[in-house]
């Protein structure tokens, strides 16, 4: 019997971790239904009820994971604001231009090139006070995550200095917005595509002083 003990210790972690699994399997299978009824028929027009039929679990369920289908778009943007982490960990490390171009268009191609779903969210944005207070506090954290990456850049010369960080992440935090709200709306090509030629233009603005012409901000601009 004294053997037994031992496999007894041993067979718990993996009753544990097949429960954790189950767990987020099930939150991962009414995330996705949900973005899919955004899509398909709107944020506000899709119930809790409709997101739980489409995963096939109960209704009661959902609450266990999203207080609200609010914080459905919650978890969407926080894959987004993973996304900039990511980038200030490898700025930390590596030149600072090319981890912000791939941030630029990896923060494109998170939308996996749906602009209905994209639109439903913006929808959602324009109409639903909680939804536009996440949106705000989401752009709040990941302007100020940005504004690290632009002072590692200034702090080793690669990064323009005539402007400070935090305005460079929020003018670049504002032309990223735009690219998907417009690509959203007339989705000719790819998200990607659009998001690294926008980039391409905006890039050499971003070059310390001797290699870029000096900043004229509003005064450059010609009626």
């Amino acid at each position: 019997m004294a053997s037994s003990l031992p496999a007894a210790r041993h067979a718990a972690p993996p009753r544990v971790n097949r429960r954790e699994r189950h767990r987020a399997e099930i939150r991962d299978r009414l995330f996705r239904a949900a973005l899919e009824l955004f899509a398909e028929r709107g944020f506000l027009e899709t119930t809790v009820e409709d997101i739980t039929e489409a995963a096939d679990v109960g209704k009661g369920t959902f609450f266990n994971y999203f207080p609200t289908k609010e914080h459905v778009l919650a978890t969407f943007g926080a894959e987004r604001i993973a996304a900039v982490e990511r980038a200030l960990e490898r700025a930390r490390k590596e030149p600072v231009l090319p981890v912000l171009r791939a941030l630029a268009t990896d923060l494109a191609g998170q939308a996996k090139e749906r602009p209905a779903l994209l639109r439903a969210i913006y929808a959602a944005h324009a109409s639903c006070a909680p939804v536009r207070a996440e949106l705000q506090k989401r752009l709040h954290i990941g302007r100020r995550l940005m504004t690290q990456i632009f002072a590692l850049g200034q702090e080793r010369g690669e990064i323009r200095r005539d402007i400070s960080a935090a305005e460079l992440a929020q003018l670049t935090q504002l032309v990223l917005l735009g690219i998907t709200v417009a690509w959203a709306m007339n989705p000719e090509s790819s998200l990607r595509t659009t998001a690294t030629g926008v980039w391409e233009l905006l890039c050499p603005n971003l070059l310390p002083d001797k290699k870029r012409k000096p900043f004229t901000g509003s005064r450059g601009v010609k009626a």
